[in-house]
């Protein structure tokens, strides 16, 4: 049984509908304390986040929320992500390239300059920062740098992703303090 309160088409479902998910639902008496629950009542089942089917079988990247690193991972479709990981679609990009740009360390600058270091060194990765991160358009680059960001992000090189993405960004790693 599926529990995410949501339709294909995005919308809550009626739990008159469901009676097996209404039942599951309400064994469940702490779902209605919580602030979603007591701001809507009528909806009291509702989750913060809609399930958006269609991303199940799209090819996404993923982030962690809390590393001290950047680590984008390429999943190819068939699983829903949640639980503090988020993700990235796109028509445009090729995931790879872009995931090769999202591993260096520019991207880490980027997420670095806007979110909360937490104890040991751990950073947020949550959505607010990570829309904070500029990327060029992705017709500029060319076939050999793509294929560059392709492959270090392939190896899970941030050496050679950081090297290809200072070119992609037509910046100079020394003049930004990010040369190691």
């Amino acid at each position: 049984m599926n529990n995410a309160p949501w339709s294909l088409d995005g919308s809550l479902v009626s739990l008159d509908d469901y009676p097996l998910l209404k039942k599951y639902f309400s064994r469940h008496s702490q779902l209605r304390k919580r602030h979603i629950a007591q701001k809507s009542s009528s909806v009291w089942y509702r989750t913060i986040d809609k399930v958006r089917a269609e991303v199940v079988n799209q090819p996404k990247l993923l982030l962690q929320d809390m590393r001290s690193k950047i680590n984008p991972v390429l999943e190819p479709g068939g699983y829903y992500p949640h639980h503090n990981l988020y993700y990235l679609v796109s028509d445009k990009w090729d995931l790879e390239v872009l995931g090769g740009l999202l591993l260096s360390r520019i991207a880490q600058a980027f997420v670095e300059a806007y979110s909360v270091r937490m104890r040991g060194g751990t950073l947020r990765f949550q959505a607010q920062y990570l829309k904070q991160i500029r990327v060029p358009d992705p017709d500029a680059i060319g076939v050999k740098l793509s294929n560059s960001l392709k492959r270090a992000f392939r190896a899970r090189d941030i050496e050679a992703a950081t090297s290809a993405a200072a070119s992609a960004y037509g910046i100079d790693l020394v003049e930004y303090e990010l040369e190691v």
